[in-house]
This record gives C-alpha cells, structure tokens and sequence, in this order.
C-alpha cells in the first residue's frame, strides 16, 4: 500500500520525472486486509490494486529483492543488477515475528503475504484443527475466519487478555468472552513450549492437536537490510524518519509500516503499523519529494478490525491520557471507550459504534474539549460533548 500510493500521489500531485517501483514479491501489487478476510476465506483469489501502473507511467519490478543502499552512489544493491536513484522511498514495511522452533516446519504459518493466504485458504478448506498463538488483530481476524469455515480453533495467549500490546488492560476483558462465544478456546497465561508433528506443547504440559498452526505474535520493520548504510535505524527497528518523513539520509524517504515518525500531536514518535498510515504518509513524501510545498506529516492513526461478528474501529493514541470515559455497556453488541487528556480527546474505540468513531476522529483533529458527562452519554452524539466556547 504505501509504495503504490507514493507513486500514485507523485503523479496526482504533477511529478513528471521517472518512477519505479521495486517489490520483492513475484506479484502484481495487493492490498494487505483482503488477505484475512475474502482472500482467506476463498471469496476471491487476490487483492490486486486497481491501478494502471502503464498509463500512469509507473515501471514496475517485480520479483526484485533490494539488498543495500549506497547512498554515496545513489545506488541500490539488487541480486539483478545496481538501480540509481534522485529520491528514495523506503516503503518495505514489516515482516512477522515467527515463534522460536517454529521455523521451516510445514504447518506452521504467519499471514502476511498474498501466498500466505493461499496456503491457511487450504488449511482452512480442510477444517484443520487450528492452533493459533497470540491473541492480537492478526489471531483474532484469523481465528474468526477458521471458525466460519468450520474449523477447530483454539488460541494460545503469552498474556492474561486479547491485544495486550494495543489496548489498556479493563478495556479488552470483554473481547475475551467473544472467543467462547464463536466457539473457539482462549487460553490465556499460556507459552509454548514445543511444536510437534500435528500438536503444541505448553509449558504447563497441556498437548493442543494442531493441524495446522498460525503465529500471529506481531510484526517488526523489514529494514535489516539497511545495516551499515548510514540510514538510522531505531530500537524497534524503525527507519527514524523526520516529521516530514525524511530519513537520516538526504533525498531518502521512509513511510509506512517500516517508519516511525515524531508527533507533535501526541509529543511522541509514533510507530503505526496499520493501512491507514500506509495510505496517508505517502502524499507527505510526495510533496517532500516534489517541493513544492513539503507537508508536516502528523495524522490521527486510525484502524479497523472484524472479528467474531463484530466491527472494532479505533482512532488516536492513548498514552498520555488521564481520563477514560466508557459509553455503553461492554457485554453489549456495541460500545465505546474515550480516552481524554487535559480535558481534550485524544483517542476513541468503538465496537459496532461507527458514528462514534467518525465523529471521535474529526474532535480529535481539531482537539477539541469534552464534557466528560456528556460524553458518557451513550444516547448522545459525541459531537454534542464539546464544550462551547472552548478550543
């Protein structure tokens, strides 16, 4: 997502000089939340993006793997051959952590790639029993689409509670109950020790038939290659770009997945690893490249996921805030939670509440400040909690 849009918005903000897009992927360029969804449930056999790279004079390179930068040179390093370069995007986002033994055996899987779809699509049309290891998005989407097809699912958690590395711990107790709900186990305060032929082992001993096993434990930046060539690199991975997405380097952007960039909304770097940012990002490298007039790239992360029947959608960021504000009963078929920070709000979740999010999302862009009583107000809009006279 964020290479094609980079040089899609190159071209709708007037830049006339070559563009070529380089993937490592054999494939035409796809769009990622297919894959855990239609993709992955055989509704469809792919996400291409619906472009015409041709017309828009975009030279694609398929099935090209970039090994270094020699920024000396303006030169990448491929197993093909050197490419020269004006200006660079870094858009390789992020490759999942793989679960330690785990790696080469033949039934054990991440979903990040159009040919991972390809390969859990026949698991999933085996109705395999499904051992799934973590309980973030990327296990709940998952193991939401295993029980659809009839499968077995049973999901293994480090943790005490789903997304406990995205959410606050009281918000996502209720998610819990929806795993028994749907059919699937939750086990929580649960590690693997081992992966067997057609089992996972815990630590406690408990054997897990597994006919198939999906790791979903998180992703880090793809930027390993990039040692040694003088683009910095942060403690998690990340390419440290700027806040207009420049790296270290001159004419050498980053965006996407692979770049954490400084916020002067939240007063943090910020490292988002969802479509959304992979959408936005790439019109700031595009007026940066361009010159024109170079944007200050400071969004309001946003993201989405479906899981057992249910449409979470979450905006902003909340560290930092010193108020939560519940609307709505969590056992319930919808609610949502408000995260305010002196007053203003800063951050939303909604499940099955998207008024909410769209409104929550436009109060935090223009930071505005709530009345905490009235924001509880589940029967009220969250636009009527704005305090009047106040910004």
């Amino acid at each position: 997502m964020a290479g094609v849009q980079t040089a899609v918005a190159l071209r709708d903000q007037g830049f006339t000089g070559a563009v070529t897009l380089i993937g490592d992927e054999p494939h035409q360029p796809y769009d990622r939340p297919p894959l855990s969804k239609a993709v992955l449930l055989g509704a469809t056999e792919a996400s291409y993006f619906d472009v015409d790279f041709e017309a828009l004079g975009v030279t694609l390179q398929l099935g090209r793997e970039v090994t270094w930068v020699r920024a000396a040179e303006r030169e990448l390093d491929t197993v093909q051959g050197p490419v020269p370069y004006d200006a660079l995007v870094i858009a390789t986002g992020s490759r999942p952590v793989t679960l330690p033994g785990g790696e080469g055996l033949p039934d054990v899987h991440t979903l990040r790639t159009l040919d991972d779809a390809g390969r859990l699509r026949a698991v999933l049309a085996d109705r395999r029993d499904v051992v799934v290891v973590g309980a973030g998005w990327i296990g709940a989407e998952f193991a939401t689409a295993a029980r659809e097809a009839g499968c077995a699912v049973t999901v293994v958690e480090a943790a005490g509670r789903p997304l406990v590395g995205a959410l606050p711990a009281g918000i996502t107790d209720p998610m819990a109950a929806w795993y028994a709900d749907s059919g699937a186990e939750l086990i929580t305060h649960a590690r693997v020790a081992r992966i067997e032929p057609g089992a996972v082992v815990l630590e406690s001993g408990r054997r897990l038939t597994a006919g198939a096993v999906l790791v979903g434990i998180g992703a880090r930046p793809a930027t390993g290659w990039l040692a040694g060539s003088g683009i910095a690199i942060g403690a998690d991975g990340s390419v440290t770009a700027d806040e207009w997405l420049r790296s270290s380097l001159p004419g050498v952007y980053a965006v996407g997945d692979c770049a954490s960039f400084p916020s002067r909304r939240y007063g943090e770097r910020l490292l988002v690893h969802h479509w959304d940012n992979a959408l936005q990002g790439p019109r700031a490298v595009a007026a940066g490249i361009i010159g024109d007039e170079p944007r200050i790239y400071d969004p309001v992360p946003y993201f989405w996921s479906e899981q057992f029947g249910r449409f979470v959608q979450y905006a902003g960021h909340h560290t930092g805030a010193d108020t939560v504000i519940r609307r709505g009963e969590p056992t319930g078929p919808s609610w949502s939670v408000c995260w305010l920070r002196a007053g203003r709000l800063v951050a939303v979740l909604a499940v099955g509440r998207p008024r909410d999010l769209a409104q929550g999302r436009k109060l935090i862009e223009a930071g505005a400040p709530l009345d905490p009583v009235r924001a509880a107000d589940p029967d009220a809009p969250l636009k009527t909690a704005v305090l009047a006279g106040r910004g």
